[in-house]
């Protein structure tokens, strides 16, 4: 079968589970909408539960579905960037810095929008603060950045757990969810949705020097790769895409880890198919655990972190009983 045509089958499959996943979305729930009213309300015509899909459910599965392409396609690169097939967009200290910023707005008991805007500060923080520690004399390895990211990651968990230790009582509930990831509170779907266009719109033109340097430093640059100023692109795109995840939806593991790593094993290593592929794919996984969060034990909802969690944790040990040893 044709190259092309291959792609094309997958990236098609994986359309049609993005649009299904949505339906699922916009269909289920503590009140249960049939297909046609779904498809009425979508049309601007007056239906049964239309309020409910287009001012609840609608805003809230397109945002998880911008967050879940968004971690999957940090994903995808930090694990070209490391090297490393087992590296996931958290790595690097960017959650633990916009949880200390969310939390801390909490703390102050400041507003949706300023708890949006320290989380996002807080993770813009730590990104430049690993980068800084990590670049030191101007080397920089997989293995420096690494560790850099996870002295800084244990910093910003140490913090989080001494405000969760002076939180008070009517706010740790709220606090907890964030950290397990919510998108409860994701009534806006147009930032994490423009974040996930444009990221994969900068990502993409690098895909083929991404191929080159997934075999190796020393190859890469003997093919023409200008190396250096890829690796900064890389990390700044990574990070940034992490970073409004993050400050949408909270703390919510694995679909950056599994996702492109699954994908790696069915398509190969191809990042012209991988990235838009991992973006499809994170955001379908993403919406249909959402989905689950909010209907499994209706009307109350469970943190969608914790359904990434248990989905990803059998996958995550899977994964790495295959690695050589």
């Amino acid at each position: 079968m044709p190259t092309r045509r291959r792609a094309f089958l997958i990236l098609a499959t994986l359309m049609l589970l993005a649009l299904a996943s949505f339906w699922t979305a916009l269909a289920a729930g503590s009140i249960a909408v049939e297909a046609g009213d779904v498809l009425s309300a979508l049309l601007g015509q007056p239906a049964p539960g239309a309020d409910v899909v287009l001012q609840l459910r609608l805003p809230r599965a397109l945002a998880a579905f911008a967050c879940g392409g968004l971690l999957a396609l940090a994903g995808a690169l930090m694990q070209v960037l490391l090297r490393n097939p087992l590296a996931d967009p958290y790595i690097l200290g960017i959650s633990g810095g916009a949880g200390v910023g969310a939390l801390f707005a909490m703390l102050l008991g400041l507003p949706a929008l300023g708890i949006d805007g320290l989380a996002f500060a807080g993770a813009l923080g730590a990104m430049l603060l690993v980068f800084g520690l990590a670049h030191g004399d101007g080397s920089w390895t997989q293995t420096r950045l690494l560790l850099t990211g996870v002295i800084v990651a244990a910093g910003c968990g140490a913090l989080v757990a001494l405000m969760l230790a002076l939180a008070p009582e009517d706010r740790l509930r709220g606090m907890l969810f964030w950290l397990m990831g919510d998108l409860a509170q994701a009534a806006d779907a147009w930032p994490p949705l423009l974040a996930l266009a444009t990221a994969l719109a900068l990502a993409m033109p690098f895909a083929r020097e991404l191929n080159l340097l997934a075999r190796g430093l020393i190859q890469a640059q003997a093919l023409g790769v200008a190396v250096s100023r890829l690796r900064y692109a890389v990390y700044l795109l990574a990070s940034l895409a992490t970073a409004a995840a993050v400050t949408t939806a909270g703390s919510i593991g694995f679909v950056g880890l599994v996702v492109p790593h699954l994908l790696r094993l069915a398509t190969g290593n191809d990042q012209r198919l991988l990235l838009p592929a991992s973006v499809l794919a994170g955001g379908s996984l993403l919406l249909l655990a959402d989905t689950l969060a909010r209907t499994l034990i209706a009307p109350q909802q469970l943190p969608v972190g914790v359904l990434t969690a248990l989905i990803g944790v059998p996958i995550f040990l899977f994964l790495l009983s295959r690695q050589p040893k």
